[in-house]
């Protein structure tokens, strides 16, 4: 790799997720990664206090955007990436394998017919192992399927942004019962990851810290090798995937997911207005 990169964190502590903007320096060029579109299920209504602030950062290191990157299709937040590149370009970017989901996705809200289920709704659908370039840095694209089967990581350097593949060492793992999901699978992209340099810095999502500390969102191959409680050295394929199917049995949906995905699927664009001009939102009964 030609340089290390900069990268700068935003954590937004309603879903307790990270952001990044990954960029070479300051007046180059810059990739931003699993931005936050602000929603509040009670009213219905979104802000953009979280993508303001990436858009300030931005502008204040005159960054070109050229890429707004999603490790998979949330379901916990709403992606500010349309947003975002409505204001500041960049090519909005996801794993070839979305289409997977946006099949499930589209069943289950029983969306417009003419809904595309191939992707398109992107700029560009990464393939694993596919490299790019952040202007001088170089990059790739690592599919890790498991939480869903369109789950990327994106390697930048001796940077690896995971998603929501692993969490910190004393959190553990992804859920893998969403549609699509697969422990075993899960058990193989992080066999993967790891199997990278112990000192590759990973970029998690997420946080969900336990009382004892504050949110974290940075950590090593050689740290999740060691004490990641549900995936350190030792831990076999059987026992993981035991383990993860008996948690997640326990699990309730997450807050957002519904309004999530109807978003996430379409690139952070929200649903075409009704005939009175308003957007909506549906809500599946007792069908999760």
């Amino acid at each position: 790799m030609s340089q290390q990169a900069h990268i700068e964190a935003f954590f937004d502590t309603a879903t307790s997720t990270i952001s990044y903007v990954v960029y070479d320096w300051t007046g180059g060029n810059a990739a931003i990664i699993d931005p936050v579109l602000d929603y509040d299920p009670k009213s219905g209504r979104t802000r953009h206090d979280n993508a303001q602030k990436i858009l300030d950062f931005i502008r204040t290191q005159s960054l070109t955007v050229d890429w707004i990157l999603e490790t998979h299709a949330h379901a916990d937040h709403l992606s500010a990436a349309a947003w975002l590149k409505q204001r500041i370009g960049g090519r909005v970017a996801i794993g070839a394998q979305i289409g997977k989901v946006q099949q499930v996705f589209k069943s289950l809200f029983n969306l417009e017919p003419d809904f595309a289920t191939d992707g398109s709704q992107f700029d560009y659908l990464f393939e694993d192992e596919e490299a790019f370039t952040i202007g001088s840095l170089n990059a790739r694209a690592i599919a890790v399927p498991g939480h869903t089967p369109a789950d990327l990581a994106y390697q930048v350097g001796d940077a690896v942004f995971v998603g929501d593949t692993l969490f910190m060492p004393d959190v553990g793992s992804a859920r893998c019962d969403f549609p699509g999901g697969n422990a075993a699978m899960l058990y193989q992209s992080v066999r993967k990851l790891l199997s990278l340099p112990t000192d590759t810095r990973l970029f998690l999502c997420h946080d969900y810290p336990p009382e004892n500390r504050k949110p974290s969102w940075q950590t090593t191959v050689a740290e999740q090798r060691a004490a990641n409680i549900h995936l350190h050295d030792g831990v076999d394929e059987p026992t993981f995937v035991a383990m993860r199917t008996k948690r997640d049995q326990t699990l309730g949906m997450p807050m957002l997911i519904l309004p999530a995905i109807q978003v996430n699927i379409r690139a952070g664009v929200l649903p075409p207005a009704d005939t009175n001009g308003i957007r909506y939102l549906r809500i599946p009964m007792d069908a999760l």
